[in-house]
């Protein structure tokens, strides 16, 4: 079988979400398989805290800027402000 992409460490904070996540699901998949030997297996590990880490951040972050929509009293969105206005 040929070496997965995800054999060189990843930087999380270069990868988009959807790269960040598509990285931690090969991680995943590689780990579950069980055929991958103990050191590297710790390496992933540790690889995928960091992309899960991320993806967590990146996901609060989104919530956090869809929060701040202004809604009327019948909840019909009246208006935004843009994320770290407060």
């Amino acid at each position: 079988m040929a070496e997965d992409s995800m054999t060189q460490p990843t930087d999380p904070n270069a990868l988009s979400f959807e790269e960040a996540l598509r990285a931690l699901e090969s991680i995943v998949r590689r780990l579950e398989n069980g055929d991958v030997p103990l050191d590297e297996s710790i390496s992933l590990y540790g690889e995928g805290e960091a992309l899960r880490k991320q993806c967590m951040e990146r996901l609060q972050a989104a919530e956090a800027r869809i929060r701040k929509l202004t809604l009327d009293a019948s909840g019909a969105v009246t208006g935004a402000q843009s994320f770290g206005a407060d």
